[in-house]
């Protein structure tokens, strides 16, 4: 119960950080799907004629190609409905390729709407839309509580073993290591300033 009590405070404080920093995650996690923000931005920027609103999710050397895109979509989508579905189609991969690109991640097309992007990242963009935190803080304190107790508890397990069975401390050895690489992973996300999307170089 003390021991609840103890981790109480430092799991708020872990959600709240998580909570605050999660943006430049949902973009990477979520980037490619058709239902993600960039596309949502390319409907947007097509329906209003206004290509900045896409610019923002490229590096600025990267501006040129999407601005000819853009223009080229522009054109082609006038033609018909079937011409307008096809550009709008090229012209969503094009945008996420590039803005893949500009993150060094790799891009594999894009990804059909509605997959399982599992409770945090719609959480996350859950409390964008409502402005209200508290329901991802509670999706993110919920994970880190169970991982750690997990983790604790297989530890304690194994912590009273035969000193003369070697094979037994090893396996408490084992939980060991990985317990302590789960809170000093828990305590760099908690600490340590999350990289920003481009490097200052790039943009």
């Amino acid at each position: 119960m003390a021991t609840r009590r103890l981790l109480t405070p430092v799991l708020g404080t872990l959600s709240v950080l998580a909570a605050a920093t999660l943006g430049v995650q949902i973009a990477l996690a979520h980037c490619d799907g058709l239902d993600g923000p960039i596309v949502a931005a390319a409907k947007n920027a097509l329906q209003t004629g206004n290509v900045n609103l896409v610019l923002i999710w490229v590096q600025q050397r990267d501006e040129p190609e999407i601005r000819a895109a853009f223009q080229q979509t522009l054109i082609v989508r006038k033609q018909s409905p079937e011409a307008q579905t096809l550009a709008d189609r090229a012209f969503f991969d094009t945008l996420v390729r590039v803005h893949r690109a500009g993150e060094g991640a790799p891009y594999t097309g894009l990804k059909p709407a509605g997959r399982d992007l599992g409770p945090a990242i719609p959480a996350a963009d859950k409390a964008l839309e409502t402005g209200e935190v508290g329901p991802l803080q509670d999706v993110l304190a919920e994970a880190v509580r169970h991982g750690l107790h997990e983790h604790f508890e297989a530890l304690r397990a194994l912590k009273q073993y035969d000193p003369n069975d070697v094979a037994a401390g090893r396996r408490y050895v084992q939980a060991y290591v990985e317990y302590v690489h789960y809170v000093e992973r828990l305590h760099e996300a908690a600490t340590t300033a999350p990289e920003g999307h481009y490097s200052e170089a790039a943009r």
